[in-house]
């Protein structure tokens, strides 16, 4: 006689199957959080290697600038007096308080831009500035990067502050009558612009455009 021993099949919970769905949805988001995190560290760093590029570009504009400024000095003391018009593109022999180069300053109502394109000023929120007033002076793409500079004598208005006494002119504390500097001779490859008279600060302020809408705007004071 033969005896079978029935034993019952014990039941399948299938708990190793969703702990291993478990860790693989784990390792799936954390690969997923690494790649995202790689892809934005290296926009990043391609952005700032952008925007380097542009501030680089800006000091070839700011060379430039300073040596129409130099050209325009040594043709007499009082060559930077009025506004430069198509003698010197992009300049102002007197600056504004107001004066938003940049664009950013939303929350005031009674601001002056820059027209450093066509469509620069109409890009800016309706209402939000007082007029386009500017004009820059466009220079030749640096390195493929369109760039303007402006230029702003830092006086009250424009005109001879030597003759005119009234005008009042941010100028060196210590600057004597007969003192002469030496930007010419770092950006022009000349001697340096020297004078009869103390010349007043002028303000530079460059706009560049590199890739991907990358903008770079740089400011440089200087003194002749």
């Amino acid at each position: 006689m033969e005896f079978v021993n029935h034993v019952p099949a014990r039941r399948q919970r299938g708990l190793s199957l969703i702990y291993a769905m478990l860790a693989l949805a784990v390792l799936t988001l954390a690969t997923v959080a690494l790649i995202r995190s790689v892809s934005t560290g290296a926009v990043v760093a391609g952005n700032l290697g952008f925007q380097q590029e542009a501030t680089a570009a800006a000091d070839q504009a700011v060379r430039q600038a300073i040596g129409a400024l130099s050209g325009a000095l040594g043709g007499g003391s009082t060559g930077l007096d009025a506004d430069g018009g198509n003698v010197l593109p992009g300049y102002y022999a007197s600056t504004d308080d107001l004066v938003d180069v940049t664009g950013s300053q939303s929350s005031l109502t009674t601001r002056k831009l820059v027209r450093w394109d066509a469509n620069y000023c109409a890009a800016q929120q309706s209402g939000t500035y007082a007029s386009c007033a500017f004009d820059p002076a466009t220079v030749n793409a640096i390195n493929n990067n369109p760039t303007s500079y402006i230029v702003f004598r830092l006086c009250d208005r424009a005109g001879d502050p030597v003759a005119d006494t009234s005008i009042n002119c941010a100028r060196p504390l210590a600057a004597s009558a007969t003192s002469g500097t030496n930007e010419g001779r770092d950006y022009t490859g000349g001697s340096g612009t020297s004078t009869s008279v103390v010349t007043p600060y002028y303000r530079i302020i460059v706009r560049v455009t590199g890739a991907r809408n990358t903008t770079s705007y740089t400011e440089t004071i200087v003194h002749f």
